[in-house]
Formats: structure tokens, C-alpha cells, sequence
């Protein structure tokens, strides 16, 4: 019986084998096993690329500073070479499309493809940028019309337009042209002025995906931000903070009152942050805990709870403990500065303190009553106790849960380190330099122009009176729009009753801050 099984067996291996010396079994075999195979390959890549998650990093404090990501590509991040075309394909929704996102402020270094304040990771198979901390508090001085920029890490983004990105963004993502028709081309011609080329996956799988998901995100957080932008343009320089994470929790923005909405406020300069610890922070002293701040803040570079990069965030902190601004380049009138510093001792030290590194003094930090400071009230309204509460419950179950979000009845009292570099003043940025600052509220500019980078070294801020330079146009400001008062700050007690020549020497020792 098993000689016979094994006789079998040995003819029917024997059969198979002569089958098998047949070339056209052998190609059907190949045919059979070569799509699975195939699909085993693919989909091994596929899991490589949907695993991936690599950020560009950089050894210098600054330079991650400046281009260093807080993990907002994955949630947040628009495709890295889609980003790059969108001024060709959809340049009409950008105030100066020669000049393409230039003209929304952003700042170019020469040898980078991204501006500062915009990262790059690879996730999931996909290069992706967005917005860093540096988009907001960066910027530009010019000594003259002619003369080259100087970048100023730390100090108020006042030429960045955050309202036209939206409004760009928003836009592209309506125009017709928003298709892998358009762009998929645009992103080869890129990518072969490069030295590179698009693969075939990139051009017909991933491009043309991506192209849709972010279209369909953009029109739904367009749908969701539209009763905010029916109002007028902030101008460069500024953010309604708080009604933008209204949106993110969900408020019905269209039911809330009034007053709450269109609320912007100016960027805020963020050197000498260890000083600062303890202190109530934000324009209106919300929050008096710094890595607590940050964290909030880290939201409009992209980031979620489970995403957002504690340990990159954590050295761009440690490295703005001590970080100082820089001290004013231009002549100061020793004379005029020692007069002026009794001038700021009476009337200024003990809210804003004894010198732009010395922070003490009574009210330094602490918030004064919006009844005694009579700045304009919008951006104190908008913050409300039901927004603290929902903030409250960020980052529930984790170690760092917020747990300082409090809802005040004013706007804090701001140490005053690179103040000539802080303009426009108030916290609305409403008045255009330190000079008119110390002029009654009525004799203050009522219109006046944001985003030049030239310096007045005479009223210390911004050259604010011209409308085109080179033809760039500036944002003309109207102290007339709900939000834009330049109220406040005045009377007798904040020095505008002064005689002219105490206001120029108090002027004068403020640019020793």
C-alpha cells in the first residue's frame, strides 16, 4: 500500500514538473503571482509613507525660531507645493499679485523658499508647511526708503496681514481654478525649475487628493469664519484673537452679541519672558502663567492637543526667557533722556516700570479698570467668561490642562522693554507713534497708515503718514471703525496735560528702553 502511495505521488511530481517546463505555464504563474506581488509592494509603501513624520529642524535657537515647526502641519498643514503655486493660479484674491504673499507682509530671507514664521514636515507622505510663532512676532526696520531691512526677531509682527491670508485662502479655495487641472501643472513647471520633476503617484494619486481635501477644508472653515468677515479689514499688524477661537470651539458666531465680535488687537512683542512670569498677560491680563500662554498661543500655528510639539515649543521658551530686544540705533540727547527720566518716574514707573529692564513697580503687570484706562473696549469684550470656561477644558486629562484662563474688567499694564519698537501704541494699535501717544485723545491722529517699515526717529514708530512707497500701498487706519478707537491712555495722570518739552524728554529716555 505505501509502495503504490509513493508511485503515485513520484508520478504525479513528475507531471508537475513536465507542466512546468512549459514556458507558457511558467508566464501564467508569473502573471498569477506578479499582481499580488505587486499590491504586497504597494501597500508596504503605502503604510511607509502614511507613517512618516519628519519636521525640518534646526541647530540655532534663532533659525528654529524663525522656520521650526510645532507639529501644526499635521493637522493644519497645506501642501508644501501647492502653497508655492497658489499666487500663480489664484493671484487675483492677493492685494499685490506681482509681489505674491510678500504683499501680505511676510518676510523672505534670501536662499529660503518659505517666509519666516512658516515651517516644513514631511507627513504622511506629503511635504507640508504652515505658520510658526515667528509669522506673528517678526518684522522688519528700515533706517531710510532706501536703505536694506533689517529683521527683528521677537518684535510685533506689524506688517503682517493675517486678515488677507484668510481672505486669500478663502478665495482660492472658491475660484474655479482650484483643481488638479490647474494646479498639478503649475506644481510640475515648479518643481522642474528646481532640477526636480513630479512622479506619477504625485500627479494623478496624491496631488489631485490633496488638491480636494484642502479645498473642501478651506471652504468649510470658510463657511465657519464668515460672520467674522463681513467686517472691515484689521490691516497688517493685527488679529481678532479670541473670536477666531470661537470658531474652533464651536460658538455660534452669527447669535453672539454685538460687541464681541470684531475685536483686533495688535501682535505684542515676546523678548524677556522670565521677568514676565507671574504677571497678568495678554492685552487684557487673562492668564498669568507664560508656558500656560504659549500653549494657547501655539493654537494659531496649527496645533491640537494630541499633536502639539511640547519639547519644540519648550526650547523656543526657554530661549525667550532672556531674550532682549535690541537697543534703540539712532542718536538719543543724553540731556533730553535724564530730564525725561524724572518725567517718566512721576508719571509712568510704577505701572509700566522703573526702566526697560527693570520691571518693578506697584502696578507693573496688573490690570487697571477699563473705566480708568478708557481704551477702546472690544478686544475686552470679546474675551468672555463662557470662552475661559470652554478654554478650561483644553488639554483635560494631561498634566498641563490650562488652569489660569480668567475672564478681567481691563487691560493689563505692559512692561515697556523695546518700546521704540512696539508702534502703533495701545493695544488696539491705534496711534500711530510714542509722540502722539502723549497727546490728548482728541488731538491724536483720526486716520493714519499701517505696514511702512521705515523708522520716524522724531515721534519713535513707523513712518505712518505716507500711503504708497515704492508702490506698495499701506493700510489707510480709521480711528472711526467699531474697534479702531484711540481713546484712552489720557488725562493728567498718563502725562497728555504735559507741557510740550516734558512730552520730547520723556520721549527721549523712552528710547533708552
Amino acid at each position: 500500500m505505501a509502495t503504490r502511495l509513493h508511485t503515485a505521488l513520484a508520478r504525479a511530481n513528475a507531471a508537475l514538473a513536465r507542466l512546468f517546463n512549459r514556458r507558457w505555464v511558467r508566464w501564467l504563474a508569473l502573471a498569477l503571482t506578479l499582481p499580488t506581488l505587486l499590491l504586497a509592494a504597494f501597500g508596504v509603501y503605502g503604510l511607509y509613507l502614511l507613517n512618516r513624520n519628519s519636521a525640518v529642524t534646526y541647530a540655532d535657537a534663532a533659525e528654529h525660531f524663525k522656520y521650526g515647526s510645532t507639529r501644526g502641519e499635521m493637522e493644519s498643514g497645506l501642501p508644501y507645493w501647492i502653497w508655492q503655486v497658489l499666487p500663480r493660479v489664484c493671484g487675483q484674491h492677493l492685494p499685490d499679485p506681482a509681489r505674491g504673499y510678500a504683499s501680505l507682509g511676510l518676510i523672505y530671507e534670501d536662499g529660503k523658499d518659505l517666509p519666516v514664521g512658516m515651517s516644513k514636515r514631511n507627513y504622511q507622505g506629503v511635504e507640508r508647511t504652515f505658520l510658526n510663532c515667528a509669522v506673528c512676532h517678526t518684522s522688519t526696520v528700515r533706517d531710510a526708503p532706501n536703505a536694506t531691512p533689517r529683521i527683528v526677531l521677537g518684535m510685533p509682527g506689524n506688517r503682517f496681514n493675517v486678515w488677507g491670508l484668510q481672505k486669500f485662502l478663502f478665495g482660492c479655495a472658491r475660484d474655479p481654478k482650484f483643481t488638479s487641472d490647474f494646479v498639478v501643472p503649475e506644481i510640475d513647471r515648479a518643481m522642474r525649475a528646481r532640477g526636480d520633476k513630479l512622479g506619477l503617484l504625485d500627479r494623478y494619486v496624491i496631488y489631485p487628493v490633496a488638491i480636494a481635501l484642502m479645498r473642501d477644508r478651506l471652504l468649510m472653515l470658510a463657511g465657519r469664519f464668515e460672520p467674522l468677515l463681513q467686517y472691515p479689514a484689521w490691516g497688517p499688524g493685527r488679529v481678532d484673537t479670541f473670536n477666531a477661537a470661537k470658531v474652533i470651539f464651536n460658538f455660534p458666531i452669527a447669535a453672539l452679541p454685538e460687541d464681541e465680535k470684531n475685536a483686533p488687537s495688535d501682535f505684542p512683542s515676546i523678548w524677556l519672558q522670565q521677568p514676565r512670569q507671574g504677571m497678568q498677560l495678554h492685552w487684557d491680563g487673562n492668564n498669568t502663567a507664560v508656558e500656560e500662554r504659549n500653549k494657547s498661543a501655539a493654537f494659531g500655528t496649527g496645533t491640537t492637543p494630541p499633536t502639539i510639539d511640547l519639547k519644540a515649543i519648550k526650547r523656543i521658551e526657554d530661549w525667550l526667557l532672556t531674550l532682549p530686544p535690541p537697543k534703540y540705533p539712532y542718536a538719543i540727547d543724553a540731556t533730553q533722556s535724564a530730564r525725561g527720566k524724572v518725567v517718566y518716574d512721576d508719571y509712568c514707573a510704577a505701572c509700566h516700570g522703573t526702566s526697560g529692564r527693570d520691571f518693578s513697580g506697584k502696578y507693573v503687570g496688573k490690570v487697571t479698570p477699563l473705566a480708568q484706562v478708557g481704551s477702546d473696549r472690544r478686544r475686552l469684550d470679546s474675551y468672555t467668561r463662557d470662552l475661559a470656561l470652554n478654554q478650561a477644558t483644553l488639554y483635560a486629562g494631561y498634566p498641563w490642562r490650562f488652569r489660569h484662563f480668567r475672564k478681567t474688567y481691563g487691560y493689563a499694564n505692559m512692561p515697556l522693554d523695546g518700546l521704540w519698537l512696539r508702534a502703533p501704541y495701545l493695544h488696539n494699535g491705534s496711534v500711530p507713534t510714542l509722540r502722539d501717544l502723549l497727546e490728548p485723545a482728541a488731538a491724536r491722529p483720526k486716520l493714519f497708515y499701517r505696514g511702512d517699515d521705515v523708522y520716524d526717529t522724531g515721534k519713535v514708530g513707523f513712518v505712518s503718514d505716507v500711503a504708497v512707497r515704492d508702490g506698495v500701498a499701506f493700510f489707510r487706519y480709521d480711528t472711526a471703525v467699531p474697534g479702531n478707537s484711540n481713546a484712552g491712555h489720557d488725562g493728567a495722570v498718563y502725562g497728555t496735560q504735559l507741557p510740550a518739552a516734558d512730552k520730547d524728554a520723556l520721549v527721549a529716555f523712552l528710547k533708552t528702553f
